[in-house]
């Protein structure tokens, strides 16, 4: 499908709606088609030659029927064309989970001769495990964001940030970081922020990562990863999808297409109520630091002068998992979970102290989960007075606090 489908701009909010279905109504249809072939019939193999060897040239999706879905299929198409049109993107290919797209950028890079990787911590638990393994043949320099320029070696195939950040939700200024990166490629992983508060395309990054699983499908029942990028990088990482297999099933593209439709309410919905619980947070005596970024979102991390694995076993209203982005509001200690893979001294410098709680606000109402947290921290030991502000803000450690009212577009 064309992601320029349209030439006059349209809201996020419409494009969320739209984007990747422009065509059902000529179709026939209300709701976007389930695809769930894995091979598609041709009577004409010349045709089929030539259009296999297009693709192994540039990547590009083939035209007319599929070939097979591993090469591509036509609902996940729908997805990636939607997502790119929400990132301002040429392209997007989306992949069996967060992961596997990540590998698949990894091994471009690395095939390229490029194995070298400047990232900036914390990232995602599993992210900073297969950088720091090398699980991949890659190498990788850990810096803060104004250590970039000076770690960038000739073999530097990738540049990487999360912003905000798992678990500490700090944050990064792209524009700033993009600018440092010269020609190596910026990758930006924005699952916290999604399209709806942050497209680092425009500010400066060439590759943009998602875990889908998270906001894009918001609903806890789906698992993906996609890329937003150019064009030529989007035909690579198709080549590579076809030849490791990580592909989305058609079940995944249908799922995260119509999860795209509601993103931009849910991440609103989910925003205010997490900023109106990082104030009430701020000021309570049993908290130590609460952190929320300056760009808003759904994300909450704080800690506790309690035992927070207490707080954990308390809740009974929030879910007590790991992951984040669905409908309902999750909590999770990271330092035992999602983190628990890097190394301790790691984690702790990066700021993944072992009383810091994450949580992933969603749509209950604010007072529910208030009173939940309450209740899960009501036997922790309170301190005799509150800290005049304990709201740290997510940009940098040193910066005075954040708005707490998420600033979304």
């Amino acid at each position: 499908m064309d992601t320029n489908a349209s030439t006059t701009p349209r809201a996020l909010a419409t494009e969320a709606v739209h984007a990747g279905r422009e065509d059902l109504a000529l179709l026939g249809v209300h709701a976007p088609p389930l695809d769930l072939s894995t091979t598609y019939p041709s009577y004409d193999s010349r045709a089929e030659a030539a259009r296999i060897d297009e693709f192994a040239a540039t990547g590009a999706r083939p035209e007319g029927p599929p070939v097979y879905a591993r090469l591509d299929n036509p609902t996940t198409g729908r997805f990636e064309t939607a997502l790119a049109r929400l990132e301002g993107a040429e392209g997007a290919v989306a992949f069996a989970s967060g992961m596997a797209a990540l590998t698949a950028v990894l091994l471009l890079r690395a095939a390229a001769g490029l194995r070298h990787v400047v990232a900036v911590r914390p990232l995602y638990g599993c992210s900073d495990h297969l950088l720091t393994a090398g699980l991949l043949g890659t190498e990788v320099t850990w810096v803060d964001s104004a250590g970039v320029a000076d770690a960038i070696r000739p073999d530097t195939g990738l540049v990487m940030v999360e912003t905000p950040a798992n678990p500490t939700l700090a944050e990064t200024d792209i524009r700033a970081l993009a600018h440092s990166c010269g020609s190596v490629p910026l990758l930006v992983d924005s699952t916290f922020a999604t399209p709806v508060l942050q497209r680092p395309l425009e500010l400066g990054a060439r590759i943009v990562l998602h875990s889908a699983t998270k906001y894009l499908g918001g609903h806890g029942d789906v698992m993906g990863g996609v890329v937003a990028c150019d064009e030529e990088f989007a035909g690579k990482l198709r080549q590579m999808r076809f030849a490791t297999g990580g592909v989305l099933h058609p079940m995944a593209g249908y799922l995260l297409l119509r999860g795209l439709s509601t993103l931009p309410v849910r991440m609103r919905a989910a925003s205010a109520t997490a900023a109106e619980l990082a104030r009430r947070l701020a000021v309570d005596p049993r908290v130590a630091r609460v952190h929320y970024p300056k760009l808003g979102g759904a994300m909450i991390a704080f800690e506790v002068y309690g035992d927070p694995h207490e707080v954990i076993a308390g809740v009974r209203l929030i879910t007590p998992a790991v992951s984040l982005g669905s409908v309902d509001s999750l909590i999770q200690h990271p330092a035992s979970i999602s983190h628990r893979i890097v190394a301790e001294g790691d984690r702790r410098a990066a700021g993944v102290s072992e009383r810091l709680l994450r949580m992933s606000v969603g749509l209950e109402d604010v007072e529910d989960l208030w009173r939940d947290l309450c209740e899960a921290l009501s036997a922790r030991p309170a301190r005799s007075a509150p800290l005049a502000s304990n709201v740290a803000t997510a940009r940098t450690a040193d910066a005075t606090g954040p708005a707490l009212r998420p600033a979304v577009r």
